[in-house]
C-alpha cells in the first residue's frame, strides 16, 4: 500500500458532478480551488504536501491543472482527508473573505 495519495483540484471542484470527478458532496465542494491552496491547507492540517504542476486529472486529460502528492498519516483514509481539507479550505476562505 502506498504511503501517499494524490489530490486533484477536480476532487474538490464545485463546478463538477460526481461523474466528472468531484469526490465531495455538493455543499462541501469548493469553487475554483488551486493546487497552491490545496498544498497550503494540507500543510496546515499537519501533512506533507508536494505540488506536481505538470500533471493532469485522467478524466480531464486536456486540462493540466496539476495535483498535490500528500503523505498519508496512519489511520487516515482519502475520503476523511478530503472532507477535512474542504473544511480547512472553507475556513481559510471565509477568514480571508474569498468565498
Amino acid at each position: 500500500m502506498p504511503d501517499h495519495f494524490y489530490v486533484y483540484p477536480a476532487y474538490l471542484g464545485a463546478g463538477l458532478s460526481r461523474r466528472g470527478g468531484r469526490r465531495l458532496s455538493a455543499p462541501q465542494a469548493i469553487p475554483d480551488v488551486t493546487i497552491e491552496e490545496i498544498a497550503a491547507a494540507t500543510k496546515r492540517l499537519g501533512l506533507k504536501a508536494e505540488i506536481e504542476a505538470d500533471k493532469h486529472y485522467p478524466r480531464q486529460a486536456f486540462v493540466y491543472g496539476g495535483r498535490v502528492k500528500v503523505t498519508k498519516k496512519a489511520g487516515t483514509t482519502k475520503a476523511k482527508f478530503l472532507k477535512a481539507l474542504a473544511t480547512e479550505l472553507n475556513r481559510q476562505r471565509t477568514s480571508s473573505g474569498k468565498r
